[in-house]
């Protein structure tokens, strides 16, 4: 789904914030339109507005509760499950980069960026794939 990768990083190019470009590239496998997903998703770019966690790997984890989550039919009887995914993808994403957080990966702090917003984005997006949508 290389194309699915390359979408999530030319919505972000048009101004759509990490989270907002990792949902909206997978929303429709997802059950939810674009619309919906870029607007639910806003609030978590640039690491929820404050550089806390990164805003593409909180797409993901969006995108995990989709996935995972048996709704209101099924009210906490899959978190547990949905956390433990969540982990794995911020797992994978800190061993991707040494870090989850948005200040951290751009260096605010130390003036040493560990990732741009387009690689956090394409390695979300990669962890989609693996997680997400492999069978």
């Amino acid at each position: 789904m290389e194309t699915r990768i390359e979408k999530a990083v030319a919505l972000h190019h048009k101004g759509y914030n990490c989270a907002q470009a990792v949902v909206c590239a997978y929303c429709d496998l997802f059950g939810l339109d674009e619309q919906t997903a870029y607007k639910v998703s806003e609030a978590f770019g640039f690491g929820m507005g404050q550089m806390e966690v990164c805003g593409a790997l909180s797409g993901a984890c969006m995108l995990a509760g989709l996935k995972n989550s048996g709704g209101l039919e099924a009210v906490g009887k899959t978190k547990a499950e949905t956390y433990k995914l969540d982990r794995a993808l911020a797992a994978a994403f800190r061993e991707m980069n040494q870090s989850v957080l948005c200040r951290e990966l751009k260096g605010t702090e130390t003036g040493k960026m560990l990732r741009s917003c387009d690689g956090c984005v394409e390695d979300a997006a990669r962890l989609v794939e693996k997680y997400l949508l492999m069978p």
